[in-house]
């Protein structure tokens, strides 16, 4: 198998966490006036770059590697035990850490599409104009989970800080 069939397997499965973990962050902030609707609207757009990756996987004849993506979905899972201070209930804390995995993934998702864009002068079946774009929405997604996250920050830590002075 080449490395960039492996490489390009490593990022599906990556993305079936991103995508699990942006639907997680929707739900749990569903009907928030702050959060909820631009949760809402990057579960799309993450689902919608899974499925473009998929599709470019598909022009390259390489197949989705389906152990590891159900790996990457399980563990997605399994990372939902991890104790946020509270029993059982989304915690202020919970967000702040979803966001910050959501910035990690979209992080190297825009890394992805910046290699095929180094790349696809040297290979027809990319389309460096729709990489491009890939790469310009992740850039925009990074900059609107920053926000979010220092916002989730403040709402999550900020208390903190006002019993210390």
């Amino acid at each position: 198998m080449s490395h960039l069939a492996t490489y390009l397997q490593d990022h599906y499965a990556g993305s079936t966490t991103g995508v699990e973990l942006a639907k997680r962050l929707a739900s749990n902030n569903e009907g928030d006036a702050e959060f909820g609707a631009p949760a809402a609207r990057l579960a799309i757009e993450i689902g919608e770059d899974r499925d473009e990756l998929k599709r470019i996987m598909a022009r390259l004849d390489v197949d989705e590697a389906r152990v590891k993506a159900t790996v990457a979905w399980s563990l997605e899972k399994v990372s939902r035990l991890k104790p946020n201070g509270r029993f059982l209930r989304y915690s202020p804390l919970s967000r702040v850490v979803e966001l910050e995995g959501l910035i990690t993934g979209v992080s190297g998702k825009l890394s992805l599409w910046r290699s095929l864009i180094e790349i696809a002068p040297n290979e027809p079946r990319l389309d460096e104009d729709s990489l491009t774009r890939l790469a310009e929405r992740a850039e925009d997604q990074l900059l609107r989970l920053h926000a979010l996250r220092g916002a989730a920050a403040v709402i999550a830590f900020g208390h903190a800080y006002a019993h210390m002075s």
